[in-house]
């Protein structure tokens, strides 16, 4: 078992990168094991915040989305716009916290 290199914030050497860092890059880790860890320290006792590095020679190009991708894309888009109480189109992504619409949610606010 080896263990990963650790670096401190900001100092990791060129060659690596997290996986946002590769996906602005346009590339994603395709299957690669995380290469090295980054730590940034924290006050108070509490764990430092780890980030974990891949290595950019091995990256790949991201995949390409098919019509296909997009079409489901949509599709799983759409569905979060859909109140399942009064099932309309509620014109924006219902949140998870109220569950159904505004007007279904708070029913006494549209009546005033």
């Amino acid at each position: 078992m080896s263990t990963l290199p650790v670096y401190r914030w900001h100092l990791a050497p060129d060659g690596y990168a997290t996986r946002r860092q590769l996906r602005a890059r346009g590339l994603r880790p395709g299957g690669q094991d995380v290469a090295a860890q980054l730590e940034r320290p924290r006050r108070r006792g509490r764990p430092p915040l780890v980030a974990y590095l891949y290595r950019v020679d091995l990256a790949k190009p991201v995949r390409p989305m098919t019509p296909g991708r997009w079409a489901a894309l949509a599709k799983a888009n759409a569905a979060r716009r859909i109140c399942p109480q009064c099932r309309t189109d509620a014109g924006y992504v219902i949140p998870t916290s109220l569950g159904t619409c505004v007007p279904c949610a708070c029913p006494e606010q549209n009546a005033a």
